[in-house]
Order: C-alpha cells, then structure tokens, then sequence
C-alpha cells in the first residue's frame, strides 16, 4: 500500500505552510503530496486565504526533489481544457516528470459565486469534464496538429505544445486520475481515460462497491484503485483525541469511517482497503502544522503496511 499526502489549503495555508508538509513527507518517504483545488474555505474564514492550486504546484516543483505532485481534484469548471493542459505540461516539466492530474466536474457552488466562476447545473459540468479530457489527452497524445469540435471547446490545428515530460500514461501524458460515487457517468468517464480512479472520503465497503463499478466499465484495462481518507492518528487514545479536537472532527466518526484512532486501529484501517482493492491511500491532513503527525504515520504506520 502506497500511503500518499493530502491537504486542504483552502481552509487557511500559506505556501510555506504547504512547502513545509511537502518537504516533510519527501523526507519521510510519502509516495506523493496533493492539494485540493479550491478557493473557498469550508467552514472558518479561510485566512490568509486561496491559493492557486497549480501557481502552488509550479513553486513546489522547483522547492521539492523527488515526490511525485497532484491535484485531489482539479475542478474542469476553473480552467479552459487547452490552458489547462499546457499547465499541467510546464509543471510537469518544473518537476522533471512528478506531475499526475486529478480532474473532476466541480461541486462547491459557493465558491463560483465568491469568485464570479460560472457553475452550470450538474449534466453540463458532466458534459464539460468529458470534453476537457477529450481535448487535455488529445493534446498531450497528438503527434501532429490538433482540431476538436465539440459543444463547449473548439480547438483549430493547435500545435499541440508544449508536450509533458511523461509520456507513458494511458492518455499520452502524465497520469490522470478520476474519482467520485457516481454510478455510470464517473466509472465511464474512468474506463476511458484515467490511469487510476478514486473513492473520496467513505467507508470501506462503499469504496468496493465503487471500484466494482469501475472494474466492469474498464472491461479488463487495469486502473490503480485509490482512497482518500482523513487521517487522526495517535500513539494511544489521548493523542488520538487531541488531535480530533484540534481539526474539529468528533473521534467516533474517524474511528468508525476514516483512517482514526490508534496506530494499531489505523493499520487494520488500511489492510481493510487494501483487501477491498486499492493500492493507494490519500491521507487527508488538516493540521498542516502538526508535522509530528506524519513522523507518526511514517515511522508507525507506513512500516507495517
């Protein structure tokens, strides 16, 4: 099981704040650090406020070494496809090859409302996200000019530039990865263009089902199955507790749903998703200045699993 981490900078991070996480799970071993993409905070007053997600990447992919970078998930109503897609290019070459591309359709409405984003109704976000990555791969993929015409993007004989450092993902890029609970347009739109698809934030059993889904859209293409999970985590129940309490979340959900407790309970925690299918977990952390946190999961966790 490859333990990854995963952040929140919309609810209140400076990129120093970031850097710091980054630069502690490099060191510690972590197979890769993420952000959200978002720029509205969810709950509290956000303070000092958004930060960009791949303006952040770009400035971690210079300020780190090894870790692999990703976004848990772009959302495909912030960018235009072709915009994107050289984005995604140029920090993947910042990075000398780190990036993967978490894509979604978009769901905080408020946060297109704070910031003047148009939010279409869901089917049309749907509709947008299939065509985003139609236009993202084919870019990435082309070996010569490039053309879509399709019902919100039309791109005419794009050069098609600049090309990623990876190649070898299944869309001729760097790995794209999918995610959600919807039951046929998200484990579709996985079959056909992600290199790895994940279950956000839910209980085990959910998540299998879930990856059944995928599994039988994909007919036979094999896909990295994931998790993303909140991580509280404590060398005996008061620290778990304290912990809890400082990311304001009650000690009997995260026992009970996510990667919370004790040690020994958050190993059995991850051998229950493993059985399940996957192969990756995102560990979501909410205190971003509690890096003795990860020193716990690197030295506690990690090694048993």
């Amino acid at each position: 099981m490859e333990l990854r981490i995963f952040t929140e900078p919309q609810q209140g991070a400076t990129y120093d704040d970031l850097l710091a996480v980054a630069l502690k799970a490099e060191e510690l071993g972590f197979g890769a650090f993420f952000r959200s993409d978002h720029y509205l905070a969810m709950g509290g007053d956000g303070g000092p406020g958004p930060s960009d997600a791949w303006t952040t990447l770009a400035g971690l992919a210079r300020d780190t070494s090894t870790i692999r970078l990703g976004t848990m998930v772009t959302s495909a109503t912030f960018r235009l496809p072709g915009p994107l897609a050289i984005q995604v290019a140029g920090v993947d070459a910042m990075s000398g090859g780190r990036v993967e591309l978490g894509i979604g359709a978009g769901w905080f409405e408020a946060e297109h409302t704070a910031y003047g984003i148009p939010f279409p109704p869901t089917g049309e976000r749907f509709d947008r996200l299939e065509e985003q990555l139609a236009v993202i791969t084919g870019l990435w993929s082309a070996d010569a000019a490039f053309s879509h015409t399709g019902s919100h993007y039309t791109l005419t004989d794009s050069p098609a530039l600049p090309k990623p450092v990876q190649r070898d993902g299944y869309a001729g890029g760097p790995p794209v990865i999918i995610g959600g609970h919807g039951k046929k347009r998200t484990p579709a739109l996985a079959a056909a263009y992600a290199d790895e698809f994940n279950v956000p934030f839910t209980d085990v059993e959910s998540g299998r089902t879930q990856f059944g889904r995928v599994r039988e859209a994909a007919q036979g293409r094999e896909l990295v199955y994931s998790a993303a999970t909140i991580l509280c985590v404590g060398r005996d129940e008061a620290e778990f507790r304290r912990r809890a309490e400082a990311i304001d979340r009650d000690p009997d959900e995260l026992r009970a749903t996510y990667a919370g407790g004790t040690v020994d309970e958050v190993v059995r925690r991850v051998g229950e998703w493993a059985d399940a299918g996957a192969s990756r977990l995102y560990l979501q952390v909410l205190d971003l200045q509690d890096l003795e946190h990860l020193e716990l999961v690197a030295a506690e966790v990690a090694r048993q699993v």
